[in-house]
């Protein structure tokens, strides 16, 4: 049960959270690992203990939308609708850093709802917070101009990760916010010369 003891994120009471540790099942992924394709089938819930992943999602041209990060004490609201509906995953899931997951088995869910008020309270506050983030990326794409949503990402990296400077291509960028490279770059050396961030090889720093 330590992994879930050393998060405070996850307000749980001790019961429950030795149910999840006997249950589950811990994994641990390298940054840029899959960690839960498009169109697979949901075997089992995933509770971030350390690190944090973003969850992509494609177009039919492969062009792909970052559309919200999970960190320690979280989980993926998207793959809870999934498995409570028998349905195959719409999103994919990739770790952000160094990142170590609880796998709680679909069949268990069902069980801990009706035993567990307090994990049904979980659920619910996860699906509120991941419905305000979509409702921001709308927003962002709909009424913000790619500048502005270029050092929002940036900024939010430099939140998940805790420090001022990413390891982060452009590519990377580009992919997360469904433009092109080209773009990017141009983006970023206009803000470098406005002294918002400092580039270099792989590496933005915020200023």
């Amino acid at each position: 049960m330590e992994a879930l003891n050393s998060i405070e994120e996850f307000k749980a009471s001790p019961e429950i959270r030795g149910k999840l540790s006997g249950y589950g099942i811990a994994k641990s992924f390298h940054e840029g690992d899959i960690i839960l394709n498009e169109n697979a089938n949901i075997k089992a819930i995933p509770i971030v203990t350390k690190g944090s992943m973003k969850v992509m999602r494609t177009d039919e041209d492969g062009r792909e939308l970052l559309l919200y990060y999970i960190k320690a004490g979280e989980s993926c609201i998207m793959s809870f609708l999934g498995a409570m509906h028998h349905e195959t995953s719409k999103v994919k899931a990739i770790a952000e850093e160094d990142t170590e997951i609880l796998f709680i088995p679909v069949d268990k869910v069902g069980s801990l709802i009706k035993e567990y008020p307090e994990w049904l309270d979980y659920i619910f506050r996860l699906y509120h917070k991941r419905f305000e983030e979509l409702l921001d990326v709308v927003n962002a794409i709909a009424f913000k101009k790619m500048d502005e949503r270029l050092l929002q990402s940036i900024k939010k990296k430099s939140e998940i990760s805790g420090s001022q400077t990413l390891q982060v291509t452009h590519e990377q960028l580009a992919n997360e916010l469904g433009t092109a490279r080209v773009v990017v770059s141009r983006l970023l050396k206009q803000m470098e010369d406005e002294g918002l961030v400092k580039l270099g090889r792989n590496k933005i720093t915020l200023v």
